[in-house]
C-alpha cells in the first residue's frame, strides 16, 4: 500500500505548466525514491474538501497515512525527515539545509514572486512598482546569492530540500531572463534541473495536465 499521496490540480492553463508547485514535491519524492501516487482536485470548482486540506484553496498537499500537509516547504521538510537523500544526516548539515530552505521561501521567493507577477501582468519597466520590485530582487537578493552560489555546488553539504526550493524559486526568475547578469545563479539552476529526478518530475507534471486537455 502506498501511503504517500500527492494531490494537485486536475488542470491548469498553459502558462503556469511546469511551474505549479507540486513539481517541488514530485522532485523530492523522486530524489528520495519514495513510492507515491498522484490524485487530482478540481482547479475550477474548489469544494469544501479542498479547503479542508489547503485552507487557501491552493495546491499541492501531501497525505502521509492519517497526516495531511500543505505548503511546499512544510511538505519538503516532512519528506526530509524520511530520507537522507533530502536532508543531511549530521546536525550541522541538517541545520544548514533547513536555514537555506527557509531563506528560499522567506527571503528569495518573497522578492521573486511579486517580480514575476509584475512580469506576467505586463507592467511597464518605467513604473515605480517595477523599479522597486526589480531593485529589491536584484540588489537585495540576487546580488547576495551570486557569491554564495559561486563558491559551492549545493547550499548545504550535499543536495537537499533546500536546493529543490531555491532552484525552483530561481528557475521562475530565469524563465524571464532575470538571471542574465548572475551566472552563478543561472549555473546553479542548470545543475539542479539537469538532475534525473527533476527531469522526471517536470515531465510527469506536464503529462498530468496534458492528459486533462485530452480528457
Amino acid at each position: 500500500m502506498v501511503d504517500l499521496i500527492l494531490t494537485t490540480y486536475d488542470w491548469v492553463p498553459e502558462t503556469p505548466r511546469g511551474y505549479v508547485r507540486d513539481i517541488r514535491v514530485r522532485w523530492a519524492l523522486e530524489e528520495a525514491g519514495l513510492p507515491y501516487r498522484v490524485e487530482s482536485t478540481p482547479f475550477r470548482d474548489r469544494k469544501a474538501e479542498h479547503f479542508a486540506h489547503q485552507p487557501f484553496g491552493q495546491a499541492p498537499w501531501l497525505t502521509d497515512g492519517d497526516i495531511s500537509i500543505f505548503e511546499s516547504g512544510a511538505i519538503l521538510l516532512h519528506l526530509g525527515e524520511r530520507s537522507d537523500a533530502l536532508l543531511p544526516a549530521d546536525p550541522r548539515g541538517r541545520s544548514d539545509a533547513k536555514e537555506w530552505l527557509f531563506a528560499a521561501l522567506n527571503s528569495v521567493e518573497a522578492a521573486s514572486l511579486p517580480w514575476s507577477i509584475l512580469v506576467f501582468s505586463g507592467e511597464s519597466h518605467d513604473t515605480a512598482a517595477w523599479k522597486m520590485m526589480d531593485g529589491f530582487l536584484k540588489v537585495h537578493r540576487l546580488q547576495h546569492m551570486e557569491p554564495v552560489l559561486a563558491g559551492r555546488e549545493w547550499l548545504a553539504q550535499s543536495f537537499s530540500v533546500a536546493d529543490i526550493l531555491m532552484a525552483d524559486v530561481l528557475r521562475l526568475v530565469d524563465r524571464f531572463d532575470g538571471l542574465a547578469n548572475y551566472p552563478a545563479c543561472r549555473g546553479y539552476v542548470a545543475r539542479a534541473t539537469a538532475r534525473p529526478a527533476f527531469v522526471k518530475a517536470y515531465e510527469d507534471q506536464m503529462a498530468h495536465f496534458a492528459a486533462a486537455d485530452a480528457a
